[in-house]
């Protein structure tokens, strides 16, 4: 099933915990990386709105990340003009799927949700093209061939990255349907799984953004 009927398929309390699951894939790549101080970006606060956009649905959780969010907006980022390197991009997008986080819960629908879960698969694909421009071989680079070899499931032409955030967001929208509507991620072993599994790719990210940086692409 493709990305877009899997998402519709769920219902909007579960849209929203999907696009949750596809911004905990890049949690890791934006927490790991001290960020310019010029930025004014407190990480402590964008922690809270990865685990706020965990909470179980509600006025209470969706006024919450909404505050939390506007607070973020006050840093100096937001008022101007960045330069960023390869890590900094990845996070400036991030921090746009944070914002667009907010937007669903202020409006709630198939269309915003899409709009982060979207973001997640695109810095995938992205990231592939940055390690396949790369001048030097990806340190895993065998691993990640044999993986794609492998793998049943798998689009034409997409690379490692793109194709491994495929499979975890299938596994994540299928778990999806049998969630409690009143549960929160962090509420349930089978939540806390999934959003392990997320933290697992983010780890990869991580180190292949770490690889970037230090061979200068």
């Amino acid at each position: 099933m493709a990305q877009n009927e899997r998402l519709a398929d769920l219902k909007p309390v579960r849209q929203r915990q999907a696009a949750a699951l596809a911004l905990w894939r890049w949690r890791a790549p934006v927490l790991a990386f001290e960020m310019d101080a010029d930025w004014g970006v407190d990480p402590h606060a964008l922690e809270s709105l990865f685990r706020l956009a965990t909470e179980p649905p509600g006025e209470q959780s969706n006024h919450a990340y909404g505050q939390a969010f506007a607070e973020l907006c006050t840093a100096p980022i937001f008022e101007s003009e960045v330069d960023p390197d390869t890590v900094q991009l990845f996070q400036l997008e991030i921090f746009g799927g944070l914002w667009a986080f907010g937007e669903l819960l202020d409006k709630p629908g198939l269309d915003e949700a899409k709009r982060v879960v979207e973001l997640s698969s695109g810095l995938a694909g992205y990231l592939d093209s940055l390690v396949e421009g790369s001048f030097y071989s990806h340190p895993s680079e065998e691993a990640h061939h044999q993986y794609l070899a492998n793998l049943a499931d798998r689009t034409s032409g997409e690379g490692y990255f793109a194709s491994r955030n495929f499979v975890v967001e299938s596994a994540c929208h299928g778990a999806l349907r049998t969630f409690p509507d009143s549960d929160g991620l962090l509420d349930s072993s089978a939540g806390r799984e999934l959003l392990a599994l997320c933290e697992d790719f983010g780890e990869e990210l991580v180190a292949t953004l770490r690889w970037l940086r230090k061979t200068g692409h």
